[in-house]
């Protein structure tokens, strides 16, 4: 037992999810934050737009909650949707407390807030809080702030979960997790951190596809491990496509935010015509699977590259107010976004599914918890509409803290566990091995588990994974482990749980678009696509 650490609570990814919980659990316990990069290179530091919630009198809880509800496809739990909706306004007032500066209102025509609201796709309201068009970034940055400062929280970075470690106590069918095996990234070596509670923060798995809005660091980390520990995984077929990522040669992901749209920001093609109004009669502001669907379409059928996003009607002024960060990046690029149109292109940005979990956001595994876009709560059911994920993020936070708090009453000794092995594993000199798998299954999920989708291609691509899993499950068991390797291992993992999802489902429904199956099955009830890893969870007890 060398390389042992233990604390109350162990937190997975340091998100806005991450960070919430850990700031609202250390005034009570021990915890510990791992991030597999820098402590705020997350999805969270890169969202633009903002946290939805009613704050306008001309608003309602019961709007909000049908909003969600009619772009979720059927899918959504209301249960949950109202769970998360009545408590919007608190995570808002937390927000705040600790130091989050939203913009203020300075025009009360459309609004009763004190706060500037955007208005974007499936809303039928100005609900959207914002800083600018900054909001992760500042909510991030004031979050790590918060916890930098924090006697009881323990920050690993460049620290990568290799998998969970579970148990189980004298019943078979019941399995608890008691920590986790853990990379340090710089010492290349591996630790076990053992916690009465695990919680898994690490976001989604935009990095599955070729081109994404999300950062590097999402490669699906959380679900993967979850799987492999037993867990329940649900609607991984609903990968949602954001419509408008900036198309330039030196933009490797950079999101051309919602908010533009909801601005009245069109959509043209490269004559100066608009399409949107073909689609959908809510046009730009329809939800993001009709509008990502749109462009695709028409991007194939002219044979182009990218379509325009043009906000040029509005001034300069009002550009430099609330886009000014979308404004600046373009301008460096030669793109003045007052008086030229924005090239932009579709691109995996958002994981509706994962890892299966109640209010509480316990998972189906004793003392393990999943919170943020690593969950399947319910709450985004076939398609998420837009700001409902970092509010997600803040609801989930508060409820799993009030769940552990309570739970953390009854004490009990860790088992023992034993210390990883590398004892017959050797370095790899082979490592463009993993760079060229890492690769091919980007660009077959592209190709073919894409915004549109075919059986026979989804069959392809499921033949593929097979035969791509096994390789790095080979190379996994013979070489020392390294970070691109755990990625690469779960980037597979995820991959086939999105395939054999999106196989499962035989009805086009929200996110997931076949045209072997091009209408939604509306004579039955729509259910969950679940799938389950069948095994029997190893016995890590000395």
């Amino acid at each position: 037992m060398h390389n042992q650490l233990e604390f109350d609570t162990l937190i997975i990814g340091s998100g806005a999810a991450g960070l919430s919980l850990a700031l609202k659990l250390a005034d009570h316990s021990k915890v510990a934050v791992l991030s597999k990069d820098a402590l705020i290179e997350g999805a969270t530091f890169y969202a633009q737009g903002g946290v939805s919630a009613v704050l306008d009198k001309h608003d309602s809880i019961e709007s909000h909650m049908q909003d969600t509800l009619t772009t979720g496809g059927g899918l959504c739990d209301p249960e949950i949707v109202q769970f998360v909706v009545e408590r919007a306004q608190q995570s808002i007032d937390w927000l705040i407390d600790i130091g989050v500066d939203f913009t203020r209102s300075d025009n009360k025509k459309n609004t009763t807030s004190q706060f500037h609201l955007h208005k974007e796709g499936g809303h039928s309201h100005r609900r959207i809080i914002h800083a600018a068009d900054a909001t992760g970034k500042v909510i991030e940055t004031t979050l790590e702030s918060r916890v930098r400062q924090h006697k009881n929280i323990k920050l690993f970075e460049h620290h990568i979960a290799v998998d969970l470690i579970t148990v189980n106590k004298f019943i078979k069918s019941s399995n608890r997790c008691v920590g986790a095996y853990v990379l340090d990234v710089v010492k290349k070596n591996v630790q076990v951190f053992k916690a009465k509670n695990t919680v898994l923060a690490t976001g989604g798995a935009g990095k599955v596809y070729l081109y994404t809005s999300n950062p590097d660091s999402c490669t699906g980390d959380g679900i993967a491990m979850a799987y492999r520990a037993g867990c329940r995984i649900a609607n991984m077929e609903f990968i949602q496509f954001h419509p408008t990522c900036l198309y330039h040669p030196s933009a490797k992901s950079f999101l051309i935010s919602e908010a533009l749209r909801g601005e009245g920001a069109k959509l043209i093609l490269k004559d100066g015509n608009s399409f949107m109004q073909r689609y959908d009669e809510r046009e730009e502001l329809a939800p993001r699977d009709i509008v990502a669907r749109a462009i695709d379409h028409e991007m194939k059928r002219l044979g182009h590259d990218c379509v325009y996003l043009d906000i040029s009607h509005k001034t300069n002024k009002f550009i430099q107010k609330h886009f000014p960060n979308i404004s600046n990046y373009c301008l460096d690029l030669n793109i003045d976004i007052s008086k030229i149109p924005i090239p932009v292109v579709p691109a995996a940005h958002y994981t509706c599914g994962g890892v299966i979990v109640n209010k509480n956001g316990e998972t189906d595994i004793t003392n393990l918890y999943a919170i943020g876009e690593v969950s399947y709560s319910g709450l985004h059911g076939a398609n998420r509409m837009a700001s409902n994920s970092l509010l997600e993020c803040f609801v989930f936070a508060n409820s799993a803290y009030n769940h552990i708090k309570k739970s953390s009453e009854k004490s009990y000794k860790l088992d023992n566990i034993r210390d990883w092995d590398e004892s017959r594993v050797t370095n790899s000199d082979e490592e463009v091995v993993v760079s060229h798998n890492w690769d091919e299954i980007r660009r077959f999920m592209w190709d073919y588990v894409g915004i549109v989708r075919t059986t026979k291609r989804l069959q392809r691509a499921h033949h593929r994974i097979k035969l791509l899993k096994s390789e790095i499950n080979e190379y996994y068991g013979n070489f020392r482990i390294t970070k691109d390797l755990i990625e690469l291992r779960n980037l597979a993992v995820v991959a086939e749980i999105i395939i054999e999802s999106a196989l499962l489902r035989k009805e086009s429904r929200g996110l997931h678009y076949t045209t072997d199956f091009p209408i939604s099955d509306d004579m039955n009830v729509p259910k969950n696509t679940i799938i389950k890893l069948n095994i029997q969870p190893k016995d890590y007890a000395a």
